[in-house]
């Protein structure tokens, strides 16, 4: 059998896919992997069944569904103050990931560089290598997962061609403030640098704080690729629809790359999506729907030895258990499973350059008992 060379010889299963199989072979409460255990609305799922009925099951325009295209622009225009056009700088994709795929492959190459601050999602450092590029880590400062402005400016070099930001982070919960968007305004002033804001967590922001958006910023809209899911806002992650907003000569070279990775996606999903999106159905709710899923999970947790990071928004929860043991967090995670019963995510499979520190991800979009049992179960540890 003639052998394969690898172009990601150090890539192996993802840790999500390992630590649910883990917790689904030993019976554990997962809340390891980022989806919802409750169903979406049924009225979204009736949409679906309708537009299929109506005979929309063919391919969809390799842009995306138009009404959902002039929706998604809608939401920009009402959310951050920006009018993209649906027709030239909206494109849907079939997820996040999707999008964060073809945004690197459009852009960098062979000799460039992208600045990725860690820890980071797990498809960002593939997506570049696969691409030829080198990825640079900057770490985010723990415990808080704040960005070191002075850092960036060092780790900028004349092959540098993109910057990748997450907000809100997966898996840290951290937030980009208006000090941070200042520093970064500052940084790309007179560059050519392009960003890749993931912000699928958009609409999952706490504490009265608003999301920054690149959206919301001129210097830094005109030069960035914006990533969102409708996974995250419909508790849909199994349909895998995304979208990318990106100004209309990012947004060519970007279907270029589209066009010949999944040429289109769900065609019944997108109408049925745009029938929720056009009256924003669901989106002023989304975040004090989740940030009271985080605060019973901390109530629930006061008494365990585990100590919680902040969490400003997406729906994730970091709790460091350097009070438990000395075990690196990947071992823990897998004791934990095995011996109580409830499935984490380490942290170190975001990590490249940097030590894990003590700490494990919980997902808090599960149904409240099953939070309630997860909990008992970790205060005995």
């Amino acid at each position: 059998m003639t052998a394969i060379r690898s172009k990601l010889p150090s890539v192996g299963t993802t840790i999500f896919t390992v630590m649910s199989r883990l917790a689904a072979d030993v019976g554990a409460i997962n809340l390891s992997q980022g989806f919802p255990d409750f169903d979406c609305d049924p009225a979204l799922v009736d949409a679906v069944a309708e537009h299929m009925r109506r005979g929309q099951n063919q391919y969809a325009p390799m842009q995306g569904v138009l009404r959902l295209r002039q929706a998604i622009a809608a939401k920009y225009e009402w959310a951050h103050g920006r009018r993209y056009d649906p027709e030239t700088e909206i494109t849907v994709t079939s997820g996040g990931t999707e999008g964060l795929f073809d945004a690197v492959a459009a852009t960098v190459g062979p000799g460039d560089e992208v600045i990725v601050f860690e820890p980071c999602y797990d498809s960002y450092v593939p997506s570049i290598e696969l691409s030829g590029a080198t990825p640079v880590f900057v770490a985010l400062q723990f415990p808080d997962y704040s960005i070191d402005w002075d850092q960036v400016r060092r780790a900028i070099s004349r092959r540098t061609r993109l910057i990748m930001l997450n907000s809100p982070h997966n898996p840290a919960g951290a937030v980009l403030t208006p000090d941070d968007i200042a520093a970064l305004t500052s940084l790309v002033d007179g560059t050519d640098l392009l960003i890749l804001a993931d912000e699928v967590y958009e609409h999952i922001i706490f504490d009265g704080l608003q999301h920054e958006s690149m959206a919301r910023h001129d210097a830094l809209a005109s030069r960035s690729f914006i990533v969102g899911s409708f996974g995250k806002t419909y508790h849909t992650t199994g349909w895998k629809v995304g979208y990318v907003a990106a100004p209309a000569a990012l947004t060519a070279e970007f279907r270029k790359v589209h066009q010949f990775v999944t040429f289109s996606t769900n065609t019944p999903v997108q109408h049925a999506i745009a029938d929720f999106l056009e009256t924003r159905r669901g989106l002023a709710e989304l975040a004090p729907f989740f940030q009271a899923k985080r605060d019973l999970f901390l109530r629930l947790m006061e008494g365990s030895r585990f100590r919680p990071l902040a969490c400003r928004g997406s729906y994730f929860q970091l709790m460091d258990y350097s009070a438990i043991t000395a075990d690196a967090d990947a071992e823990f995670a897998i004791h934990l499973t095995k011996v109580h019963g409830v499935a984490s995510i380490p942290t170190s499979p975001f990590l490249h350059r940097v030590t894990a520190p003590k700490v494990l991800r919980f997902c808090f979009a599960k149904r409240d008992d099953t939070l309630e049992q997860a909990a008992a179960r970790l205060r005995t540890v």
